[in-house]
């Protein structure tokens, strides 16, 4: 039976349309989930959006429709997006789904029942954007330490989750998890600047908030947003406090947890708290991903710097925006977009050396065997270096994806895709052409670089899908296998080009840029 593999993203909070920096997050969580299922994974890979809570009623209200209308219309637009670049997640869940209501409902009593939630009152600093409380210590320069904006006393009737019941256990399993939290500065910070100096009980809350989950035995008050939030994960997959069903217990623990490093924080050491006081496993990894910045700038809708998918999808090509957004973010550190890398990454890696590579092999295999190659064999050194190359990138990019390093894994199967390049130029099949004598050389060299171009493009299934299949539609191979193989033969389709090359000058003014 194939090993399971859970993966999700965070649930998408519908407060707005989502940026290309939050679809970021979908995209590389469906690369690493396709990559999964092509390695024989049995993946479930779930998506979804966050919907109560005091911005979102505060939106409703300025927007004149009732909350529920209000999450539903952002909801569907989310959906679409995620859609549109072509995600094959499972299940797409909302936290105004009734079983979610319910089972959240469950969760609260029980952990009331054991403790863990206590009845108190709340006075501290309260972000609305972010609807989080800080104490002083934990703010910077006065404002929210999260978002940077304006906080303001509050003082209320609340719930409490003991937070404090469970900090040594929590530091102690972090200290020995090392690979629970990832990338290793994450983990870092979370140690030493939140869990290390003392963890405060946490709000779970509100009797000033109408829109959110009701605490059944205590009605005026509304679960807050991360109790109701965080449990999405084990709600969708058929967890309840007094029975759990076969598909929860097939899936949990989640394999992991791909999130935004901004929110790290609550799913490192509140969820992992929530988790034991459910008496249940803690996921086995929590990947905090960098930002995708604008001109090395954060993205806000106020600083008019913003852009979004389906525009980029609309100027682009969907597969061109997979690429940058999967190749061009680094591991642990923020990434920046603009245009003009956009522009220079389509011409450099996609147009030049993906593109040219494909149109170049079929049209020389087309003219000079009738797009009939099949492999003579006969080879030398430069074969042997050319196609170890190919037999070495499974286990290249295998390593890689394994340690969620989805640009390098990217960057493996292009420089393949450049050696098979040079391969060309040192090989020259145009002068091998002109010599009778040479043509199973010839047909050797072409057929070389047919099973290269097959295994880099089922490869490519990952991370972008629409290429891949054209590329083997292109080279007529439904061999998905990831080394070479020197027993088959080919009959190619005709040529189509796979990416244009852009002019700079003419997009930009074409589309009115600015960059």
């Amino acid at each position: 039976m194939a090993e399971k593999y859970y993966i999700s993203t965070a649930i998408a909070y519908t407060s707005g349309k989502p940026h290309i920096g939050n679809t970021y997050e979908i995209v590389l969580a469906d690369a690493i989930a396709r990559w999964k299922r092509l390695k024989g994974y049995d993946v479930y890979f779930q998506t979804g959006t966050d919907e109560h809570g005091i911005k979102i009623e505060e939106k409703a209200a300025a927007a004149g429709v009732e909350p529920q209308s209000f999450v539903d219309d952002v909801a569907g637009e989310i959906k679409r997006i995620w859609d549109l670049m072509n995600t094959s997640y499972d299940r797409f869940v909302r936290t105004t789904d009734k079983r979610h209501k319910e089972v959240v409902q469950h969760i609260f009593k029980k952990m009331y029942d054991k403790g863990d939630i206590y009845k108190g009152e709340y006075k501290g600093l309260y972000c609305t954007p972010c609807e989080s409380f800080w104490t002083e210590s934990q703010l910077v320069d006065g404002k929210c330490p999260d978002c940077g904006r304006d906080v303001h006393e509050q003082s209320e009737e609340a719930y409490f989750f003991k937070l404090s019941n469970y900090q040594e256990k929590l530091e102690k399993y972090i200290e020995e998890h090392p690979d629970f939290i990832q990338p290793v500065a994450r983990k870092n910070e979370m140690l030493n600047n939140f869990i290390k100096p003392g963890l405060q009980d946490l709000c779970v809350s509100r009797t000033t908030l109408k829109w959110g989950i009701p605490v059944d035995f205590d009605p005026k008050h509304v679960v807050y947003v991360w109790l109701d939030a965080l449990t999405n994960y084990i709600t969708n997959i058929g967890y309840d406090v007094d029975n759990a069903n076969e598909e929860f217990k097939k899936l949990w623990p989640a394999d992991l947890h791909l999130i935004g490093k901004d929110i790290i924080r609550f799913h490192t050491i509140y969820w992992p708290c929530f988790l034991w006081s459910l008496d249940l496993e803690l996921p086995k990894k929590v990947f905090g991903h960098p930002w995708l910045l604008t001109s090395s700038d954060k993205m806000s809708k106020s600083k008019g710097n913003v852009i979004y998918a389906d525009d980029l999808v609309d100027k682009f090509g969907l597969d061109a925006v997979r690429f940058y957004l999967l190749h061009e973010i680094p591991f642990a550190s923020d990434g920046n977009i603009t245009y003009d890398l956009l522009i220079e990454r389509v011409n450099s890696e996609l147009a030049n050396v993906l593109g040219n590579l494909v149109q170049r092999t079929i049209s020389m295999g087309n003219k000079y065997f009738e797009g009939k190659v099949t492999n003579k064999k006969v080879n030398g050194e430069v074969d042997e270096v050319f196609i170890n190359s190919i037999n070495e990138l499974d286990g290249l990019v295998t390593a890689k994806m394994d340690e969620l390093q989805v640009a390098d894994a990217m960057t493996e199967i292009f420089n393949v895709l450049r050696a098979s390049n040079k391969y060309i130029d040192d090989t020259m099949p145009w002068a091998l052409a002109k010599d009778e004598t040479q043509q199973d050389r010839l047909e050797t060299v072409l057929y070389n670089l047919l099973e290269s171009i097959r295994v880099c493009g089922s490869m490519l299934e990952a991370f972008m899908p629409d290429t891949s299949a054209s590329v083997l539609s292109q080279i007529n191979s439904t061999d998905k296998s990831y080394t070479f193989n020197e027993n088959s033969s080919y009959e190619l389709g005709q040529p189509s080009p796979l990416f244009q090359r852009i002019d700079r000058d003419k997009f930009i003014a074409e589309h009115n840029l600015e960059v």
